[in-house]
């Protein structure tokens, strides 16, 4: 068979990255980065990006990638990115949604928090559609951030809007001219009806977004697709120019990108000789760690769980809608350890050190720091130092995004050590998030989760895994973790089927061997971690009362 690569095009929060990926064996051949920029106003739950600037990071990664090999290979191109807002003119040129104008800034970040009065008042209608986000609407989700500019940039944004997408949407309309949306953005993030395929009127109306329905539904889309089938005639003239590719060069329906994940890794196996035909994925959740988290659970039946999104119908593998997502998540994961590290005085010093970085720095020295102790693990470190996560609110399973991050047993050291110690606890605590939500899922109905898969930044840090498996393989999750070595072509019509794709192409992965001796240890400090938020809310309604 002759050669034949796609394209993989992944934006996240802080950059655009793109793979070269050969159809045959999944194997990346080529991987490149640029950096995306973020606009956050002091003092402010404002985190604002630009389309255009998203639009050239991908242009440089993908020239980059492929400027070796014949375009004539290069089969098609895919892109993922996250659940952040892109607003539009009539013209199809960016239009500003920061309150001061500024006209570069026409992207609401995903992590944006600006619209909490909004989400309150859809999640106060109780509509039927609100079961399928957990019972509760994220302000991390687009019909929040939309009713906020109606209600605050009307003049200015709303009134001379003439496109809203999710920013995945939003690659795909740039590379094809085509306004489809992708049946996995506008399930999972704008509320679109997947059931009924089609937006509930009721439920826009009850918020106060109907005029969104008019003239066929043409600002939010009335065409959706299924992820990885072809989107509109492939790459424009344009476009092609821009990434230095064919024109007609397939594109493939965007996914989001926690949900790309479940793609590359789901059907991951322990090694070569041991490769997976049909993986049973209702057994296993893909753990997409990186400045969030999200863990994304597929199954054959319909379960609902509060505080978790979904249950989306062919929200991940497409033409095969009797699969069903649940999507759980953490609003601050790395995000949260780059955030307790950079505020510690001790950092600037460590960070001064040649070739090390900051992490592996901390890791090194909690392995020092426990033999002098004479302890068996790193982690009996943390006895008397306890955190909850939520410091950017609570996305899964309590769905309260006005919680706030605890920390118990601080003291008044400044020293490396002491930061390390913070930086162990944080690490513990959004282990022990990852296994509530886990057990929200089986408690409701899910099937148990016998292997967890995990990708993305965090994944390549050796505390944050072994101390993951640690959790998850004791008392009732009692479940696998497994590092796929290389974390990754449906619409080309190389692969029959998205499955097909997945499993053709899955990556070998590692398993990562928990320690017995830790469980005790982690059984004690999980009852603590769930004590910290009942105490969290006691105070609340203390100081309410």
């Amino acid at each position: 068979m002759a050669a034949a690569f796609v394209v993989g095009v992944d934006v996240g929060t802080g950059s655009a990255r793109a793979a070269l990926v050969d159809c045959a064996n999944g194997h990346i051949v080529r991987i490149a980065h640029a950096p995306i920029a973020t606009y956050n106003p002091p003092a402010t739950q404002l985190f604002h990006q630009s389309s255009d600037n998203i639009w050239r990071a991908c242009a440089q990664v993908v020239k980059e990638v492929t400027s070796s090999v014949d375009k004539e290979l290069v089969k098609g191109i895919a892109f993922d990115a996250t659940c952040s807002l892109v607003v539009l003119d009539r013209q199809g040129q960016p239009l500003s949604v920061s309150p001061h104008g500024e006209s570069e800034q026409n992207v609401i970040l995903w992590l944006d928090h600006r619209a909490s009065t909004e989400v309150n008042l859809i999640n106060k209608t109780e509509h039927k559609l609100l079961s399928y986000v957990g019972g509760k609407m994220s302000l991390e989700m687009q019909l929040p951030k939309l009713l906020w500019l109606k209600n605050n940039l009307r003049d200015n944004c709303w009134n001379k809007a003439g496109y809203f997408f999710d920013l995945a949407d939003f690659l795909t309309w740039k590379a094809t001219g085509s306004d489809a949306r992708s049946i996995c953005t506008v399930t999972c993030k704008w509320a679109y009806d997947g059931v009924s395929n089609s937006w509930d009127k009721s439920f826009m109306e009850s918020i106060g977004l109907d005029d969104l329905l008019e003239d066929g539904c043409s600002k939010i889309g009335s065409v959706m697709q299924a992820p990885g089938i072809p989107c509109g005639q492939g790459l424009t003239e344009s476009a092609a120019a821009d990434f230095g590719l064919k024109v007609g060069t397939c594109v493939a329906t965007s996914i989001i990108d926690a949900h790309a994940g479940v793609l590359g890794m789901a059907a991951a196996r322990l090694s070569e000789d041991k490769k997976m035909s049909d993986p049973t994925l209702e057994f296993r959740l893909s753990l997409i760690c990186g400045t969030s988290t999200c863990l994304m659970a597929v199954g054959g039946s319909r379960v609902f769980v509060a505080g978790v999104w979904g249950p989306y119908p062919g929200a991940v593998l497409g033409l095969e809608p009797h699969l069903w997502l649940l999507e759980g998540g953490q609003s601050a994961t790395g995000k949260l350890i780059d955030h307790l590290v950079d505020k510690h005085p001790a950092s600037s010093h460590i960070r001064t050190e040649d070739n090390v970085h900051i992490t592996d720095y901390l890791n090194e020295l909690l392995k020092k720091m426990a033999e002098r102790r004479h302890l068996s693990s790193v982690e009996f470190l943390t006895k008397d130092l306890h955190v909850w996560p939520d410091f950017h609110g609570n996305r899964s399973p309590l769905a309260d995004p006005s919680l706030r991050g605890m920390m118990s047993g601080l003291s008044l050291s400044t020293s490396e050590e002491d930061l390390a110690l913070q930086y162990l606890a944080a690490i513990q605590s959004l282990a022990y998030s990852t296994k509530q939500i886990i057990s929200s899922m089986e408690s409701a109905g899910h099937a148990h989760i016998e292997t967890v898969l995990a990708c993305g930044g965090l994944a390549h840090n050796s505390l944050y895994v072994q101390v993951l498996a640690n959790v998850l393989a004791c008392q009732s999750t009692r479940c696998q973790l497994l590092v796929p070595v290389q974390q990754n072509a449906t619409a080309t019509g190389h692969w029959p089927s998205v499955s097909h794709a997945m499993t053709g192409m899955a990556p070998v992965a590692n398993e990562v061997q928990a320690q017995p001796s830790t469980y005790q240890y982690h059984s004690k400090k999980y009852k603590v971690f769930l004590q910290m938020v009942e105490d969290q809310k006691k105070y609340k309604r203390i100081m309410d009362s």
